[in-house]
């Protein structure tokens, strides 16, 4: 029973915490920032760029979104469609891009790790 009202208690927080990395998430998206961005990924990441996909450690993979956002400047970040596992231990959301005058399709996955969403997967396609 104790551990059934701690879970009760505890989800509450864990949405609101959901809720607050992707607002962070989808802010630091928007304004082209690796670094800020990158402090929600994962120790490894899964990122694709325009077809170019493999697995990063945390560094890697915030080099390679820094390239992407000096490439192809950020201009507008919008969330068409966000969701969660049945358990909330996932979520993802999938937003689209305008930078550098092009419309890329984000596609952004997180689950929890060591007590907070981090981001496992990231995917910039051209729209």
């Amino acid at each position: 029973m104790k551990n059934f009202l701690f879970l009760i208690a505890f989800f509450p927080l864990l949405a609101a915490e959901q809720e607050a990395n992707l607002a962070s998430i989808t802010k630091a998206i928007s304004e082209g920032n690796a670094d800020a961005l990158g402090q929600y990924f994962d120790q490894s990441v899964e990122v694709a760029v325009l077809g170019q996909e493999d697995v990063y450690n945390k560094a890697q993979a915030i080099n390679v979104v820094r390239q992407f956002f000096a490439q192809n400047k950020p201009s507008s970040f919008s969330q068409v469609h966000k969701g969660a596992s049945p358990n909330n231990d996932s979520q993802y959301c999938i937003g689209n891009l305008v930078a550098g005058g092009k419309t890329f399709r984000v596609y952004i996955y997180m689950k929890v790790a060591g007590g907070q969403f981090l981001i496992q997967e990231l995917r910039f396609d051209k729209e």
